[in-house]
């Protein structure tokens, strides 16, 4: 497997923790909940081996990056400013972003932040609209995703209660979404999710980051629900996962989006973890044809 060289953005708000390797277009991955850019790495390596340059990051409150004090510095908007610097940093004027879970929440907020000829294209993986959710919450979703709810609780509660067994509730979240069981993932990488888990400030930061969807987030995109962006769009889904069983999850998108294309990946919520290789293939046919 390729490997990808680690280094440390000292950003403005924060250290953002990343990894790069790989040569030619250049592409932003972003993971979600309860992960680390540590899933990326069996898609990096195709990618790279198909002539992309990666760059994976942590969201801040997960993983090595910073993890503020204030719960009001975790918003969509916070986190995608994080990326944005790193970007500048790396000297990428232009780049295709990538995000699943969380990270596809972020990446939607930077594409509507950002100018519009920034991003070569955009690529959303098992998610419908974060206004969408909250402003019409279906019962099998409100059950399926109740982590939403539980970790936007005041403070210190849902961080205590996780601390009593972090393995076993981020796990329940892994197992809870449709279509998987442990043995789907990669043992390297569940370990490495394992590392992060047992540090109580990832604990706070991911909680962090469920309020401020709540606190911040929902106006946010209040003020933006008729944008339609307008660049090359790809909607990736889990064909067996909650949200293909709640929505149609492209139809959600395509008032959204005037250039989307749409796929779904066998397995639940986690394809990028359970199915990485049909994983890598659609985004690398999406992304070589921009």
């Amino acid at each position: 497997m390729t490997v990808l060289r680690d280094f440390v953005f000292d950003g403005p708000e924060g250290a953002i923790a990343a990894s790069t390797g790989g040569e030619g277009p250049p592409v932003l991955l972003l993971h979600g909940f309860p992960q680390t850019r540590a899933m990326w790495r069996p898609i990096a390596a195709r990618l790279i081996t198909a002539g992309f340059r990666v760059v994976t990051a942590d969201l801040r409150g997960y993983g090595a990056s910073h993890k503020p004090l204030n719960g009001n510095d975790y918003s969509f908007r916070a986190m995608a400013g994080d990326l944005v610097a790193l970007m500048n940093h790396q000297g990428y004027g232009r780049f295709h972003l990538v995000g699943h879970d969380r990270g596809a929440r972020v990446a939607h907020r930077l594409a509507l932040d950002v100018r519009d000829d920034r991003l070569l294209s955009l690529t959303l993986m098992d998610i419908v609209p974060t206004h969408l959710i909250l402003s019409d919450l279906k019962q099998r979703v409100a059950r399926a995703y109740y982590h939403w709810f539980f970790l936007a609780q005041p403070a210190p509660f849902p961080e205590t209660m996780i601390g009593h067994d972090p393995a076993a509730f981020y796990e329940s979240c892994l197992l809870g979404w449709g279509a998987a069981k442990l043995a789907d993932f990669d043992a390297a990488l569940m370990a490495e999710y394992r590392a992060a888990w047992a540090d109580p400030e990832v604990t706070r930061g991911m909680c962090a980051d469920y309020r401020a969807t709540l606190d911040h987030d929902f106006a946010l995109d209040s003020s933006d629900v008729n944008r339609i962006l307008d660049l090359p769009s790809l909607i990736l889904f889990g064909a067996d996962g909650a949200m293909a069983r709640a929505y149609d999850v492209p139809a959600t998108w395509a008032p959204r989006l005037s250039r989307m294309t749409a796929a779904g990946i066998p397995g639940g919520h986690f394809f990028p973890d359970t199915a990485p290789e049909a994983t890598a293939d659609a985004l690398i046919r999406f992304l070589s044809a921009r």
